[in-house]
């Protein structure tokens, strides 16, 4: 696998709302670990939006990933112009840190929010410019993130297109390995 997609929950929807969280160092301990295996198996480019939460947070790790792995590449792709221009100042100020730091940012929408075709229209690119994807995402726990989720099953039945998932389960078995190595 050469271009992954990488999405999943919102930062709200786990309860995170600083880099402070405890349940962070769990989740991007996840994400590293999953996205060094792709890593060792060909990985060339994480593909993801901007999304408040895993995809922001796996910006993060793929930066991180780059000391090791400095062949990496990460593309930041917006489903619409203006995007996050109705978020805090802060979180906009995240979100632009976030952007600078990519290899490659775009919008799929060269217009800004004005209807749901466009988060459509940002699914079917994603999975057209990737060859799976990853995803901090539980079906028991549904969020936002079950509209991609449920696309890329949709895609699956037509497509040789991979999904692994980090799941709930994988978090709480990480923590208690964690918690035993400290």
């Amino acid at each position: 696998m050469e271009n992954l997609w990488v999405t999943g929950y919102r930062n709200y929807e786990l309860n995170v709302y600083d880099d402070k969280d405890p349940k962070l160092r769990i989740i991007k301990y996840a994400l590293r670990q999953q996205l060094t295996t792709y890593l060792d198996q060909g990985l060339a480019w994480i593909i993801t939006g901007a999304q408040l939460g895993s995809e922001q947070w796996t910006i993060q790790v793929a930066q991180q990933l780059k000391q090791d792995y400095p062949e990496l590449r990460v593309a930041a792709m917006l489903p619409f112009m203006e995007f996050g221009h109705n978020w805090n100042e802060a979180n906009q100020t995240q979100l632009n840190n976030i952007l600078t730091t990519a290899d490659f940012t775009g919008n799929v929408s060269a217009k800004a929010y004005h209807s749901p075709q466009q988060l459509k229209n940002y699914q079917t690119f994603m999975l057209e410019h990737t060859d799976g994807a990853l995803m901090l995402y539980d079906p028991e726990y549904p969020g936002k993130p079950k509209y991609d989720y449920d696309a890329i099953l949709k895609y699956q039945t037509q497509s040789d297109y991979t999904l692994d998932l980090i799941d709930m389960y994988d978090l709480e078995d990480l923590s208690r390995q964690i918690s035993q190595d400290s």
